[in-house]
């Protein structure tokens, strides 16, 4: 038979799936039951987050890789724990010696925009820390994924064939190696073909069997850093060896009777905590009517205008979380919202291409987690005879030093993955994300809102339509929206297009713990979403 595995000529239906047993939900099918697969053999819900998250980078290569950086949020037995796992800039980067090679901003490839990967050392310290089981027994399931083969799903296929168009037209040496691992003879996988990632099986297995020193100080650091040198890049194995993930208190901001958890900067968590923070104040009516969609446009550009403006590694912020977050200052940007569209602006406050999973055990120990390359495969820099794809999170610096996120030697940069977590009085309900760049506080504002403000459930807070703030006064919205919506949101001079596909608006994952202990659990119809059953 001839078909197009990524036509959808029907609207899909999916129903919120309930259990009692330990769960896992995340964007592909094989990642889900690797995690499962660690509940069964006596792990917990922080051993199958490790498991589902290095599974990701074997069979979704397309959004994240051993070389991502991570970030969690862990309910375990009656405490929330944060941990950000993003690496700093090189110790020898700098804003001179990057405009020295040509450069007026960050590039996009190349060694440049890599900074140190954190998600081996996330996964080794939340394992250690929180787990049942080692992390070599937490690994394997990603190491036979590469060693053995798996097949490729229609939205994999269809990123992976993208990605290769980019790499193929820039006819760059930088990307051999790229090429090699992932594109054997110039052409990318089809949806359906079977794909073994060889190096990539044998530097799990490295890290695994070291509990991931062989990524930071032994072998693999040696390997990354000769790649480096020789290709002209700033990371050294210096900086690998100094790196440690830090953990740290997640922030939060009640609403409406609910506590909305993020991890503090340098991620964008606190942005859709800031919008939540102007939308308690505000009366909405419906979900997707226009008076609802104006005020929740008016407060996430007034809300990314001060994230963009300010946030950044803590340790060079200017102001801090309590001041963004105060009540004081949410209705005094909330007052700003009137009838119309304006174009957005940083406040003054008083000063002093992702993956995205979800986990529980029968124990109701929960883990909200996030990790990415940033921009599809990230650098395209792939290192030799490792199968480790580096991010290029780095190019979210600026080299204007006057601005907060401006690029300096061991700094971590604005950070777009977030984790979520909600709870209500001293009881955990659970954990949820969506991933997709700047999108991703946007869509926790308005899942959270779909839950509290709209009575959903899970399943249908995350197949609603969504809009994204582009910039200034234009958005983008999903079709589901309506033609009539978008014509009275433009009398309001918002500049809104609907958007043809659903790649910008993110892939999500939500468990959420009902009063009996059942779970509810909803999962991303926009792209292979999955939920597997321990």
């Amino acid at each position: 038979m001839q078909f197009d595995p990524m036509e959808k000529r029907f609207p899909s239906k999916r129903n919120t799936i309930y259990t009692k047993r330990g769960v896992v939900a995340t964007s592909q099918p094989l990642a889900a039951k690797a995690g499962a697969e660690i509940l069964r053999k006596g792990g917990n819900a922080v051993d199958a987050a490790v498991a589902t998250a290095a599974a990701l980078t074997v069979v979704e290569p397309t959004s994240n890789g051993i070389g991502s950086d991570a970030f969690a949020i862990v309910w375990l037995k009656d405490k929330l724990y944060g941990l950000n796992s993003s690496g700093p800039s090189p110790k020898g980067i700098s804003i001179e010696s990057v405009k020295a090679q040509g450069h007026e901003e960050m590039p996009k490839y190349g060694w440049t925009p890599v900074n140190v990967p954190g998600a081996p050392k996330a996964w080794a310290s939340l394992v250690e820390r929180f787990g049942n089981l080692s992390l070599a027994e937490v690994l394997a399931p990603a190491i036979d994924y590469a060693e053995n083969g798996y097949v490729v799903n229609p939205a994999l296929g269809y990123f992976w064939q993208r990605a290769c168009q980019v790499y193929r037209k820039k006819n760059d040496p930088l990307f051999e190696e790229w090429f090699r691992v992932f594109a054997p003879g110039g052409e990318a996988p089809e949806v359906g073909d079977v794909v073994t990632l060889p190096d990539h099986g044998q530097t799990l297995r490295r890290i695994g069997e070291t509990g991931g020193e062989s990524f930071y100080k032994g072998d693999l650091a040696d390997t990354m850093d000769k790649a480096s040198k020789a290709a002209g890049g700033y990371l050294r194995k210096a900086d690998l060896e100094a790196f440690e993930p830090e953990w740290v208190e997640p922030v939060k901001v009640s609403y409406k009777g609910y506590d909305v958890w993020e991890l503090p900067p340098n991620g964008q968590g606190i942005i859709a905590l800031m919008g939540l923070n102007m939308m308690k104040h505000l009366d909405v009516d419906h979900y997707g009517s226009v008076q609802t969609l104006h005020k929740q446009f008016e407060v996430m550009k007034l809300a990314f205008s001060d994230g963009l403006a300010f946030i950044t590694d803590p340790d060079h912020m200017e102001v801090t979380v309590d001041q963004l977050l105060s009540e004081s200052y949410g209705k005094e940007r909330t007052a700003l919202i009137g009838d119309l569209a304006r174009d957005p602006e940083p406040g003054e406050p008083q000063r002093s291409g992702t993956v995205y999973l979800a986990t529980a055990d029968a124990e109701g120990n929960m883990v909200s987690y996030i990790q990415s390359n940033y921009m599809g495969f990230g650098s395209g820099v792939v290192v030799p005879g490792t199968g480790i794809s580096l991010q290029n999170r780095g190019n979210t610096f600026s080299l204007d030093p006057e601005k907060a996120n401006a690029l300096a030697p061991g700094k971590r940069t604005y950070h777009t993955i977030i984790p979520g977590f909600l709870t209500k009085g001293n009881e955990p309900l659970g954990p949820f994300g969506i991933m997709g760049g700047y999108m991703q506080p946007q869509a926790h504002m308005q899942v959270v809102m779909n839950l509290v403000n709209f009575h959903m459930n899970p399943q249908d807070a995350l197949d609603a339509p969504r809009w994204q703030w582009v910039k200034g006064k234009a958005f983008q919205v999903e079709a589901g929206l309506g033609a009539d919506v978008v014509r009275s949101l433009k009398r309001k001079g918002h500049e809104v297009s609907i958007s043809p596909d659903e790649g910008p608006f993110g892939r999500g994952q939500m468990i959420l713990k009902q009063k009996n202990g059942v779970y509810a659990v909803g999962t991303e119809s926009r792209t292979d979403g999955y939920i597997a059953i321990e």
